[in-house]
């Protein structure tokens, strides 16, 4: 069997295994199921997400811009790093204290039952849309080095990928999120010292990155490129910290490990960027010729695996394996995650609502479990018809997706978490107002009109009408629809005493911390104890690997990374060892 196929057979078998060995502390209640019951450890809260805003899609659509344009790639992931810290000093520890299950929930407390329909039926289909993209990228990465065709692998990688999310409910999900986390920071790493290595170092690799300017190839304008620069930062600033994406939080057992999973996000998203990019910005130097070594399996979208490229032509033996154990990783991180989050909305948001109102929690399990199945279902077919798109280019596809169809939704849910006084009408009110900014930028005020407008007799080139068209989407959003919900606090009046009660008590919650709960500690050497056997295994495997034939450089590769992994188990079982001898009484939670 070729090794790489071996490497990548063993990956999904542990990932089983992590399934099947945290589906016992899932529980037997949606809150278990979906959000762990809120007692996750920080640790775990931030690796989950952290990954979450990574996926197959950094190794192929956002390498593939590196490769092509160079620096600039990092403007979008520097902006990740910043949401994560506005995250850590206001937003991630309101969100744990907004006290629900789902985030659509705490939409229904905010912004009133209306809403909390509008919004379930609004965040289910482009989530399944954002999760389409990352298949898609997968199954590029598994088509180009296994020399399957796209269509079989999307269908086959998806179903493998459903199959480890429904196992474990939440606890599975973010567990293996921790898992892929240390493997993949590791590989990465090792491809990075090779990169720079090969290359002779980072002064060679700026001076001989073959693009035009620090702005990368067909950018024309100055001004477009630090405008584009700035409000990415607007942009994934609302994309980290919103209402929607609050069950990143809500996982966690305090407000205080919510905060600290923020920072640990901060940190690993501002570290990381580097390290991922250097292997395809090395590769534009070393190997021009990259973008069309899988051009036969690929065709246009050839660039996407320069990633690939890099591993196979510098890489030791077996190290295409062990990425490709880290690209479904990625993948696995962000679709498990989308998978049980929808479902938890589906399940608790309508199903409970409109469908069967008396339903225990036992039967809510099973039909999540049907839910994330269809779920899955979706995201195949929406990954298979990208795929049939060959013009749209992975990179330009998620930014479209979350510029145009995502901001409508993030713009009163990111707002209305700081402005309060606001009528509950602000929130769909804002949305359809959204949905028509999202129509004129795509349709009306089009890069091909603004050029007419300047006068630019050859108008903008195809990335700079790109970067111009979710420019565009960004300011219009900021400035259209988030200022058209400020201005309905103009129209503001006390609700009805019902619901008068409801938000003041939804404000009190978000205003009063979560603190641990008595017996918490016996869940939180569970995870370190558990995970940390399951790491020192994976670690032991990973460091086997120094026994396939290749170079002495090679094998310390190898060695290196399964040092890394083993040391991250040893080190979380020492501290439940220390837990254990520290025991001390808790707070209990209000």
């Amino acid at each position: 069997m070729n090794i790489d196929i071996l490497v990548v057979a063993v990956y999904f078998v542990f990932m089983v295994i992590i399934g099947f060995l945290f589906k016992r502390l899932a529980g037997s209640s949606t809150s278990d199921y979906f959000r762990g019951g809120g007692k996750m450890l920080w640790w775990m809260v931030g690796s989950t997400a952290f990954m979450t805003q990574f996926s197959a899609w950094t190794f192929t659509g956002a390498a593939g811009k590196a490769y092509t344009d160079g620096f600039p790639i990092l403007v979008i992931f520097m902006a990740n790093a910043f949401g994560f810290l506005l995250s850590w000093w206001f937003f991630s520890y309101r969100f744990r204290q907004i006290r629900t299950v789902t985030p659509i929930e705490g939409v229904r407390r905010r912004f009133g039952a209306t809403n909390e329909q509008v919004f379930t039926w609004a965040t289910m289909p482009t989530s399944i849309v954002y999760t389409g993209i990352w298949l898609n990228g997968l199954a590029l990465f598994v088509s180009a080095v296994f020399k399957i065709d796209i269509s079989t692998t999307i269908i086959a990688t998806g179903l493998i990928v459903l199959f480890i999310s429904l196992i474990g409910g939440s606890w599975g999900v973010v567990a293996s999120d921790f898992v892929q986390m240390v493997v993949i920071m590791a590989v990465t790493v090792v491809c990075a010292v090779a990169a720079i290595v090969k290359v002779g170092g980072p002064s060679n690799l700026i001076e001989q990155f073959p693009a035009d300017t620090i702005m990368g190839n067909s950018m024309n304008y100055p001004l477009l490129f630090i405008s584009w620069f700035i409000f990415m930062f607007v942009k994934q600033l609302q994309n980290i910290n919103n209402m929607n994406d609050s069950y990143r939080f809500l996982t966690a057992k305090d407000s205080t490990n919510a905060r600290k999973a923020a920072l640990l996000a901060f940190v690993l998203m501002l570290i990381g960027p580097i390290i991922w990019f250097l292997p395809p910005w090395a590769t534009a130097v070393l190997y021009p010729d990259a973008a069309l070594a899988h051009s036969a399996e690929l065709g246009k979208k050839a660039a996407d695996a320069v990633y690939l490229v890099f591993v196979e032509r510098v890489m030791p033996a077996g190290m295409v394996g062990l990425l490709m154990a880290a690209v479904f990783a990625a993948t696995m991180s962000s679709m498990d995650s989308g998978l049980n989050r929808n479902a938890g909305v589906f399940v608790r948001n309508f199903y409970s609502i409109f469908i069967d109102k008396k339903a225990t929690d036992r039967k809510l399990m099973r039909v999540s479990q049907i839910v994330t199945l269809v779920f899955g279902v979706l995201i195949i077919m929406v990954a298979l018809f990208i795929n049939s798109l060959k013009g749209l280019s992975l990179f330009d596809a998620m930014m479209y997706v979350s510029t145009l169809l995502q901001m409508p939704i993030l713009v009163p849910l990111f707002f209305g978490i700081f402005i309060r006084k606001t009528p509950d009408w602000a929130a769909w009110a804002t949305l359809v107002v959204g949905i028509g900014v999202s129509y004129v930028v795509s349709f009306v005020i089009t890069p091909e009109v603004i050029a007419q407008w300047l006068n630019l007799e050859n108008g903008f080139t195809g990335r700079e009408a790109s970067d111009l068209k979710v420019m565009n989407g960004v300011i219009g959003h900021l400035f259209i629809t988030g200022g058209f919900f400020c201005l309905t606090t103009k129209f503001y009046k006390a609700p009805e005493v019902k619901r008068q009660k409801e938000i003041e008590e939804f404000w009190q919650d978000v205003d009063t911390p979560v603190v641990e709960s008595e017996g918490q500690d016996i869940v939180d050497r569970q995870q370190r104890n558990m995970l940390g056997k399951l790491i020192l295994i994976f670690g032991a495997l990973v460091t086997a690997m120094i026994l396939i034939p290749n170079p002495f450089w090679g094998r310390i590769a190898f060695l290196f990374c399964g040092a890394v992994i083993f040391t991250v188990g040893w080190l979380l079982l020492k501290s439940a060892k220390i837990g254990l001898e520290t025991q001390a009484p808790k707070v209990t939670s209000s």
